[in-house]
């Protein structure tokens, strides 16, 4: 299983812990501090993410998720650590809107799975967070200082990663380059639209998202927004519209 991982380093204490043998091209982000260091998303579940987190930090490590779905929890369980967003709490306490029988079909879906690999063995993480997070905590891994920026419309408590000083934000599943999905019961256009507005404002020098290439520019950000903005004018920015295609990404709401 040791190629599961791709890894890339973004400056000397980040990196970017890739997954690219499933469809969904998951990333997560190592940032390391002089205290400890901050894993954003723990990837799919299906190899252990811990053995490439400690080859890259001695530090104790903190584990938040961008969102509480499957696809950005599966490595939870190795972090004792962990912080999530009140809105949240409840998809950790057996809340979560789909089964395990659901969600088990999505992680072998469109999968080169490891050699031996048994789906039946999948455990969808549950748990207590370590500190529950709102729009605008801090959290200080030391001489770092991440920010929280609440920003629903993929999901309820979904958030993206400010580290203001570098330029980085981190997206999570608010802004990549494919079809982004806002169409579940779940999902907030409207609210979607508000959370481009956020971060389309901040000063951002790289943008690092939850999924596919990690060629992207901040530019995207304010592309995004108008977008959203055309379908709001349009009255189009509600669940069923259908799928707008813009290129080099599209949105399903």
């Amino acid at each position: 299983m040791n190629d599961w991982f791709t890894i890339d380093q973004i400056d000397r204490g980040s990196y970017i812990i890739s997954e690219y043998r499933h469809w969904e091209e998951t990333h997560s982000y190592l940032l390391n501090g002089s205290e400890r260091s901050l894993l954003i998303d723990t990837g799919l579940g299906i190899c252990n993410i811990h053995d490439e987190v400690i080859r890259l930090t001695d530090k104790p490590v903190t584990a938040v998720a961008t969102h509480i779905h499957w696809d950005h929890i599966g490595g939870h369980g190795f972090f004792p650590d962990f912080y999530a967003h009140e809105a949240e709490i409840n998809w950790l306490a057996g809340e979560f809107p789909l089964t395990i029988e659901q969600i088990k079909g999505m992680v072998v879906d469109r999968c080169d799975l490891p050699e031996g690999y048994d789906v039946n063995n999948y455990v969808f993480f549950q748990g207590n967070p370590t500190r529950v997070l709102k729009d605008h905590d801090i959290i200080d891994i030391g001489d770092r200082l991440i920010q929280i920026v609440h920003t629903p419309g993929h999901s309820p408590g979904h958030m993206c990663f400010w580290e203001r000083e570098r330029g980085y934000l981190f997206t999570g599943d608010l802004v990549y380059k494919d079809t982004l999905f806002a169409y579940f019961p779940s999902t907030d256009p409207e609210a979607y639209l508000k959370s481009l507005e956020q971060v389309s404002a901040l000063p951002v020098k790289h943008v690092f998202p939850a999924h596919h290439t990690l060629d992207i520019q901040p530019e995207i950000l304010s592309r995004m927004r108008d977008a959203f903005r055309q379908l709001n004018a349009e009255g189009k920015l509600h669940h069923g519209s259908g799928t707008f295609d813009y290129g080099d990404w599209a949105v399903w709401l």
